[in-house]
């Protein structure tokens, strides 16, 4: 007995790490950095005093300390003090493979933001969807953070369904299925060559897992906004709510050709839960053509995801009528859908400059505190038309504009623009229609859509 004894002593002291009677396990023994390895940039790591700490360094990017081990199904729990002026985060579900982007870290990241913005406990997909949980206009969440203090997260992942709380507030929560599992990791953010960043520190402790009977456990309290970006499905929450797939991800139903009585027999692709409007060297509406809902709407909010390919330039139109038989593509407000970077319209416009950049009103308004996520990976537009006509556009949980459809400042836009000449709904004003279809655009370019949503505003 005391030989065994002795054993099971010695064993607890060589890893550091035991599970405790609860099923908690230790992730990080307190002592050094055993089951670790550091990730991407260089930014020194210590530990000291029971505490994993890491130094803000210039010239290096996004430094992460991460496990070795994957981990799928979890709870995980620490406590952080982040310096400031600095700006952190913890990777779940993570991974770093040579064949992704030179084995850059990407995956899911629970937010550590001192700002004033507020955004701590959010969830940033870290090197591929950009911000998936923001904390805009959650105000129990934006107010959880406590500056200059430690702080307890507690992050909940079971299956597609991932819950971060922070100091009791649950300020994520999030339905996605894009990574099932993946290692957790440790980050020091790049500070670029900023010298009043240089040598701040965070500091983590009581880093603890738990990794079984998860169901069981989870934290009971009021739940912040549900997010879904599973691709293609509604949730039961989303569905009480109003919302409605415009797409199924599988076949055309609910969509037909713009002045047209069926769906096109050709420059439309449908697979893999997406619909692509195929290339075709760039002409408006040659190949294909549009396509437009079925139903028309007045106030409405539409949710959809898109992808670009280099290049290639696209749209969102909303009151599409059809009461015009001109050639070309459809009329109707649009939500630009373009490769700013590589294709000569975003420089282009008629009165307004910029006005032509993805996320804008198309030769209207340009957008403003645009974060695009890059060409060829999914982008977030939402649309949302309030029953006082107010418009806002957003793009990956960020604003790029807000307008008043009818307004005096509407019409003088519409009056500068590539539409000023022309009458073209049933009210004889661009824009101004009382309800209208949906369209999605053939511009000739290679773009993707899912996840197509909508749900009226009363």
């Amino acid at each position: 007995m005391k030989a065994f004894f002795y054993l099971a002593v010695s064993i607890s002291i060589l890893f550091g790490s035991c599970a405790s009677g609860d099923g908690w396990t230790d992730l990080f023994n307190g002592k050094d950095l055993t089951g670790f390895n550091q990730l991407n940039g260089k930014a020194p790591y210590r530990v000291e005093d029971g505490m994993l700490i890491g130094t803000s360094v210039k010239g290096q990017p996004n430094s992460f300390m991460a496990t070795e081990q994957d981990y799928g199904d979890f709870i995980l729990e620490f406590d952080v003090l982040c310096d400031p002026t600095l700006n952190s985060g913890v990777q779940f579900r993570s991974e770093s493979r040579p064949d992704y982007n030179n084995g850059r870290v990407h995956g899911y990241q629970c937010e550590i933001d001192p700002s004033d913005r507020a955004w701590s406990g959010g969830i940033y997909d870290e090197a591929r969807r950009g911000w998936l949980v923001t904390l805009q206009g959650n105000q129990p969440g934006n107010a959880a953070y406590k500056k200059n203090d430690w702080n307890h997260y507690r992050i909940e992942a079971l299956g597609d369904t991932i819950r971060i709380w922070l100091n009791g507030v649950n300020t994520a929560n999030l339905l996605d299925n894009t990574t099932p599992k993946g290692f957790i990791a440790f980050q020091v953010h790049a500070i670029g060559n900023n010298d009043a960043q240089e040598g701040k520190e965070i500091k983590w402790k009581n880093i603890r897992i738990l990794t079984e009977n998860i169901k069981d456990r989870l934290m009971q309290g009021t739940l912040a906004p549900e997010v879904n970006r599973i691709p293609n499905v509604l949730s039961s929450k989303e569905s009480a709510d109003g919302w409605k797939l415009l797409f199924d991800g599988k076949t055309n139903a609910g969509w037909r050709g713009a002045h047209k009585d069926a769906f096109p027999g050709h420059g439309w692709r449908i697979g893999d839960g997406m619909i692509t409007v195929m290339r075709s060297g760039g002409g408006e509406s040659t190949n294909g053509g549009d396509i437009v809902t079925l139903g028309e709407y007045a106030a409405f909010e539409l949710s959809l995801e898109f992808k670009i390919t280099e290049g290639a330039n696209s749209g969102v139109k909303y009151f599409v009528t059809e009461g015009e038989k001109q050639k070309g593509s459809a009329f109707g407000l649009e939500y630009q859908v373009l490769d700013d970077r590589n294709h000569p319209d975003a420089k282009l416009y008629t009165t307004v400059p910029g006005s032509r950049a993805c996320a804008g009103l198309y030769d209207l308004i340009a957008p403003q505190n645009k974060r695009f996520n890059g060409v060829g990976q999914w982008n977030l537009a939402v649309i949302k038309v309030f029953p006082n006509n107010h418009v806002e556009h957003w793009l990956n949980g960020f604003k790029t504009l807000e307008y008043e459809r009818g307004s005096e400042d509407f019409r003088k836009l519409v009056g500068g623009s590539k539409y000023a000449a022309k009458a073209y709904n049933d009210n004889g004003r661009f824009g101004e229609a009382p309800k209208g279809r949906i369209l999605l655009q053939d511009h000739g370019d290679e773009v993707s859509f899912r996840s197509i949503k909508i749900r009226d505003i009363k």
